[in-house]
C-alpha cells in the first residue's frame, strides 16, 4: 500500500508541476513555460499542441524548452507565439539512430526531429524564438567522421504536408544540419528568418566545420514565399530542389556558403524534377573573414547529375529527367564570391558519362553589383543532349579582381543575350 501510495503522490506531483507551466483554458488558449534548467519539456510542449493546436493559440514564455525526442506539430487554424527556445539536446547518437527521427523528407532520405504539418497556421517567434540545434557538438563530433547524405543528422525545422502556413521572425541556431526544409506542401510564407551556423572552435578556424547547414531546402512544393532571410552557412543559402514551383524570394542575405542553389536534380533515374517559375530579387552574398568561413562559391548555381546511374540515393544516382525553366534572379549584390552564375550538368559524374536531359531555360540575370574572387564571371557547361537555352543578362556589372578580363564560358548554349563580351567554350574573347 505504501508503494502504490507513493507512486500515485509522485505521479500527482507531477501531474500538477506541468500544470503550472501549461495553462489550458476554455477558449482554447495555451501558456506554457520552461520547467527549468536540466528539466525535459518535451511532454508538456506537445499537450500544448494537442489541446490548441485546432482553432486555439498556444503560447510559449520566453526560456529554453528542453526537447529530448522528435516532436510533430500538427496545427489546424492555429496561432503559436513562440518566445522562447525548443532547444534540441546535443545527444549525437540517440539522433542519428532513425528510430529517434522522422524520414518524411523523400530526397536523399533526410531525417527530422521537429515536424510542423497542418494548414491554416502561423508561428511567430518575434525575433525573440526559435531553435537551438547546438550544432557545435554535432560539427566537433563529425570533424573525424565521413558525412554523407542521408545519414541521419536531423534537419532543423521541417515544414511537411503544410498548406496556407506562415512562419515568422523565426530564428535556428547552430542547426546540425539543414536549417530549413518545405516538402509537400503549398502556400507557405516564410517572413523572417534567421539561420547562424557558426564554428567557434578555434581548433577547426579557416575550415569549412559547418557543411551541409543549407538555410533551406524546397522539394515537391508549389507557391512558397520567403522574405526577409539572414543565413550564415558553410553551404548553399537556398537549395531549390526538384518539382519546386511558384517561388518568390525577396531580401536574403547569404553570409558565407555556396550561395543559391537549384539543385542537386535528376538525382532518382525514375523521377523527373520540373522546377518552374521562380523570381528572386534584392539578393546579397557576403563574404566572411576566412578564419570563420572559407567559403563564398557563387551568386546563383545549377546543377545537375549525368544521365547516366551511378551507385543508388542518397550518396549515388542519377539519370533523372526534367527542366527548370523561367528563373530570375534580380537586384543581387555578390562580395567576392568564386563564380557568380555556374551551371553544369555532371554531379556525381563526368563529362565523359551520359549526359544529362535536364534542360534548363530562361533563366534571366537582371541588376547585378559586386566582383568576383577570379577572372570567371559566368560559366555555363551545359548538357550537350538538350543545351541551355534562352539566357539573358540585364546591367549585369560584376568586376574581377585587379581588372583582369571578364571569362564568359558557354558550352552547349543556343541563345544568350546581354553579356559585355562573347560567351564561348573557352571564355576568351
Amino acid at each position: 500500500m505504501n508503494l502504490i501510495f507513493s507512486k500515485l503522490a509522485i505521479g500527482l506531483f507531477l501531474f500538477f508541476r506541468v500544470a503550472l507551466s501549461l495553462e489550458i483554458h476554455a477558449d482554447k488558449e495555451c501558456t506554457v513555460s520552461p520547467l527549468g534548467d536540466g528539466q525535459d519539456d518535451t511532454d508538456q510542449v506537445l499537450a500544448a499542441i494537442s489541446q490548441c493546436g485546432t482553432n486555439g493559440t498556444i503560447t510559449f514564455t520566453e526560456g529554453s524548452f528542453n526537447i529530448t525526442r522528435k516532436m510533430i506539430w500538427e496545427l489546424e487554424s492555429a496561432t503559436v507565439h513562440l518566445f522562447g527556445y525548443m532547444n534540441f539536446v546535443p545527444d549525437v547518437e540517440y539522433w542519428l539512430n532513425m528510430s529517434n527521427t522522422y524520414q518524411v523528407v523523400f530526397i536523399q532520405s533526410q531525417s527530422s526531429w521537429f515536424v510542423v504539418t497542418g494548414s491554416d497556421f502561423e508561428i511567430d517567434a518575434h525575433n525573440t524564438g526559435g531553435i537551438q540545434g547546438n550544432g557545435q557538438t554535432w560539427w566537433n563530433f563529425f570533424s573525424n567522421r565521413t558525412r554523407e547524405d542521408g545519414d541521419g543528422r536531423p534537419i532543423a525545422l521541417t515544414l511537411y504536408n503544410a498548406t496556407r502556413g506562415i512562419i515568422r521572425n523565426f530564428r535556428i541556431e547552430s542547426q546540425p544540419f539543414w536549417c530549413n526544409c518545405v516538402a509537400e506542401s503549398e502556400d507557405v510564407l516564410y517572413d523572417g528568418m534567421l539561420c547562424n551556423a557558426t564554428n567557434t572552435n578555434p581548433e577547426f578556424a579557416g575550415t569549412n566545420l559547418v557543411p551541409n547547414t543549407d538555410g533551406i531546402d524546397t522539394y515537391r512544393s508549389n507557391n512558397i514565399t520567403l522574405l526577409n532571410w539572414d543565413i550564415t552557412c558553410g553551404d548553399d543559402c537556398l537549395a531549390i530542389k526538384g518539382n519546386t514551383t511558384n517561388l518568390l524570394v525577396r531580401n536574403v542575405t547569404c553570409n558565407g556558403g555556396n550561395g543559391i542553389a537549384f539543385g542537386s536534380l535528376g538525382q532518382y533515374f525514375n523521377l523527373s524534377d520540373n522546377v518552374e517559375n521562380v523570381y528572386m530579387e534584392d539578393l546579397k552574398m557576403v563574404r566572411l573573414p576566412s578564419s570563420v568561413q572559407p567559403n563564398m562559391g557563387t551568386g546563383v548555381y545549377f546543377k545537375t547529375w549525368t544521365g547516366e546511374v551511378n551507385g543508388t540515393p542518397p550518396t549515388g544516382g542519377g539519370g533523372g529527367t526534367g527542366h527548370v525553366r523561367n528563373v530570375t534572379v534580380q537586384r543581387m549584390n555578390v562580395d567576392q564570391v568564386d563564380i557568380p552564375v555556374h551551371v553544369y550538368q555532371t554531379n556525381g559524374g563526368s563529362a565523359s558519362e551520359t549526359p544529362s536531359t535536364l534542360m534548363f531555360s530562361g533563366l534571366h540575370f537582371d541588376d547585378w553589383v559586386g566582383n568576383a574572387t577570379g577572372s570567371t564571371i559566368v560559366e555555363f557547361v551545359c548538357s550537350p543532349a538538350v543545351n541551355c537555352t534562352d539566357l539573358t543578362f540585364e546591367s549585369f556589372d560584376v568586376t574581377t579582381p585587379s581588372n583582369e578580363a571578364p571569362r564568359y564560358i558557354c558550352q552547349n548554349v543556343t541563345s544568350i543575350l546581354g553579356l559585355q563580351a562573347p560567351c564561348n567554350a573557352t571564355g576568351e574573347a
